[in-house]
């Protein structure tokens, strides 16, 4: 699959600005332009890059660019794509108003149609994930693993296992993994930023692709982007002692461009993905899972693959453990859903003048609203009738 990002529908003006979201912070976007029309583009020969290109915000700098590399443009949202609640996203193919080009200024006015989105990291028109894990420094987790596993399957992007720090683990320690992963249905790529193990494998798999780079902190993945990518110099950390896992070094979600065809997504580090699928959906994201469905149909339709009997996914399958683990869990999220929209059934939601919303109980329009006057004087009316009606007693 072409690396080639969403282009403009064929009905649309040829002369448009196009270009692709690589970063996004304080309300500022970092804009990668497909090609600029002469003479409009001005190339300072004496520098080999864009005058005036440098940006003036300290958190997204616009780094000089040769001659023959794409111009990069730091562009606002234009308003009416917030009043529409246009977002903005890294990834987005947008088009570009008003550039500046001495000043390296311009602003978003179109998003053209997504191919894929994902809300966390919050990323456009990906098709894969890369998934790095560390062998060693810190300890791979069956168990951490199978979760972001999980996590990147729920997307329905093409998942790529990568394992780090090979050279810290003995050779056959090495091929248990292999053999355990692959029993998962997974063929990881071991690697060593350190030692240059693997790399050119690595490689092939991220060619022509739209990759999102994703794991727990500590791992090694900005290390492994400054390799792909010298020119980015991500910021590296080391691994707590106390606690045996990564400090977080990336703070942004920002794309960048490889020299051998292809884009990658770094993402911020964590270390517990929120499962947030629903418990019908859970093992559809495993492939053993995956794998004796195809064979063979549950007896019930809605199986949950717990104690149902004639369970074809029940089983003495390694991670069954943990898809109950997991599946608990995807349980108890909806009653907690559920739960909440029975209360704010009966709550109304209100806005401070800041913009801060809240939740009040919604008051009982028959216990707490005024009468009218109408209804007081129609009320006024009959009692007199029934007062003159009445008969009058003798004594």
């Amino acid at each position: 699959m072409s690396s080639e990002l969403p282009e403009p529908p064929k009905d649309s003006d040829t002369n448009l600005l196009v270009g692709t979201v690589l970063a996004i912070q304080a309300n500022y976007y970092r804009v990668q332009l497909d090609s600029v029309r002469e003479p409009e583009a001005r190339v300072d020969k004496q520098t080999q890059g864009w005058s005036g290109a440098k940006s003036s915000h300290p958190e997204i700098p616009s780094a000089p660019l040769s001659a023959s590399s794409p111009p990069i443009l730091l562009c606002t949202r234009r308003s009416r794509l917030k009043k529409i609640g246009q977002q903005v996203m890294v990834g987005d193919r947008v088009v570009i108003e008003e550039p500046d080009w001495a000043g390296g200024r311009g602003a978003i006015a179109q998003v053209f149609p997504r191919q894929s989105e994902l809300d966390r990291p919050p990323v456009a028109n990906a098709n894969q994930i890369l998934l790095v894990f560390a062998l060693k420094e810190p300890d791979l987790d069956p168990y951490q693993l199978s979760r972001f596993l999980i996590k990147a399957e729920s997307t329905e992007l093409q998942v790529c296992l990568c394992l780090n720090k090979s050279d810290l683990t003995p050779q056959e320690e090495q091929e248990q993994w292999q053999k355990r992963l692959q029993q998962w249905g997974y063929v990881p790529v071991l690697i060593s930023v350190r030692a240059m193990l693997g790399l050119n494998e690595l490689k092939i798999r991220l060619r022509d692709r739209r990759t999102i780079v994703s794991g727990p902190s500590g791992v090694g993945k900005s290390s492994l982007i400054n390799w792909l990518i010298p020119q980015t110099n991500l910021r590296v950390g080391a691994v707590s002692g106390k606690l045996a896992r990564g400090r977080h070094t990336t703070r942004h979600v920002e794309l960048f461009e490889l020299p051998f065809g292809g884009l990658l997504a770094d993402t911020p580090g964590f270390n517990q993905p929120e499962l947030d699928c629903a418990p019908e959906a859970l093992a559809s994201y495993f492939p053993e899972a995956r794998q004796r469905l195809a064979v063979a149909n549950c007896h019930f339709s809605n199986c949950l693959h717990r104690e149902e009997p004639n369970c074809v996914v029940r089983g003495d399958w390694e991670r069954y453990d943990h898809y109950l683990v997991f599946l608990e869990e995807a349980i108890a999220r909806r009653e907690r859903l559920n739960q909440r929209g029975e209360e704010e059934s009966s709550l109304k939601l209100k806005t401070r003048r800041h913009g801060q919303q809240f939740y009040e109980p919604k008051l009982e329009a028959k216990k707490y609203r005024r009468t009218s006057r109408r209804t007081q004087q129609q009320e006024l009316k009959e009692f007199n009738t029934e007062l003159e009606e009445a008969p009058l007693d003798d004594d």
